[in-house]
């Protein structure tokens, strides 16, 4: 009893001893865990966990890089190897005359105009409305926040539809403008679900209690003081809202019937679907020939048409890492 006694005081001792050292660095009053250099011994059911999803990882990575490798192999090769099968995941008798003649095509370059301004343009209107729905609505002292809030919500979960929505568009007189790009779905809920959730559990109160004390309007306080904490949050949405506009395809096919303001990705079905090269007729020979590159100029605007996101992604990519679990439970 009495060495009992004395082995559980020596490791009480021992642990305080342990607990008492200061770990050096930034946060010096933090203490170091007795039970930190501790291994936890893996299990054979956790390694085959792991085991497992790695497989499965694996298998999700090729499926999606394999063809993309087969697109860009292709759009590197020459538009007989192309138009034969040949290409696989590597180049056949690499040339770039595939972008040169994309580059080269009217259509193909005012509908990557389009998109950019589409996109950009876009994006810009979507962000503030979000922001102006969100803000207000994140506020505990608005009046009928939850009325409002619940038709917000009521709009996601039911809609008129395509024909009133087409309707709609008609009698505003936006047909076959660009507004009918920009307008119709300049708003996303689940957007503005994300950014109410930031502004409410990521600015404390006290922050706008402090600003309004010193007199600040909510216009100030929004844009001196929630706008810069909100950097995460604006680069997640934006990339959202931009994705959504660059591959926006249905919209125009509806309401777009001028060729010239039409979007990249309904120029890129025109090739893909209709096979619509833009050129008129000719010999057995020269119908091959446009037969071939129209193989080519496929995957040379599919590359095209994916290109701009892959770039713009690692501008945002520091704040979309921080973005990305707005909204989650913290412990």
């Amino acid at each position: 009893m009495v060495s009992t006694v004395i082995k559980n005081e020596a490791f009480l001792a021992e642990e305080a001893a342990t607990a008492a050292v200061v770990v050096p660095g930034r946060n010096r009053n933090r203490r170091r865990s007795p039970y930190l250099g501790v291994k936890v011994k893996e299990t054979k059911a956790d390694r085959a966990f792991v085991i497992v999803a790695y497989v499965l990882l694996g298998i999700f990575l090729l499926v999606v890089l394999l063809p993309l490798l087969n697109i860009v192999a292709s759009s590197l090769s020459s538009p007989r190897a192309v138009s034969s099968g040949q290409v696989l995941f590597w180049p056949v008798d690499i040339t770039f005359r595939g972008y040169a003649e994309a580059l080269a095509n009217p259509a193909i370059v005012r509908g990557f105009a389009n998109s950019v301004f589409y996109t950009v343009v876009g994006t810009l209107i979507s962000v503030a409305g979000t922001v102006a729905i969100a803000y207000p609505l994140s506020r505990q002292n608005l009046f009928g926040r939850k009325v409002l809030t619940g038709g917000v919500v009521f709009t996601m979960l039911f809609s008129g539809g395509v024909i009133p929505m087409y309707l709609v568009v008609q009698s505003l007189g936006m047909l076959d403008t660009r507004w009918s790009m920009l307008l119709p779905n300049a708003i996303g809920v689940w957007q503005v679900i994300i950014a109410m959730v930031f502004f409410r559990s990521s600015i404390p109160d006290e922050v706008y209690e402090a600003a309004q004390l010193d007199g600040a309007s909510e216009l100030r306080i929004l844009w001196t003081i929630v706008l810069p904490l909100a950097k995460p949050l604006i680069a997640v949405i934006a990339l959202m809202y931009a994705i959504m506009q660059w591959n926006s395809y249905f919209d125009a096919l509806m309401y777009l019937r001028n060729a010239d303001l039409q979007p990249l990705q309904l120029v890129l079905r025109g090739l893909l679907i209709l096979n619509d090269t833009g050129a008129g007729g000719g010999n057995v020979t020269e119908q091959l020939r446009r037969r071939e590159l129209a193989d080519l100029l496929k995957y040379s605007t599919v590359v095209i048409a994916t290109v701009p996101m892959l770039v713009v992604y690692p501008f945002v990519a520091k704040y979309f890492n921080k973005g990305i679990m707005v909204g989650a439970v913290k412990g």
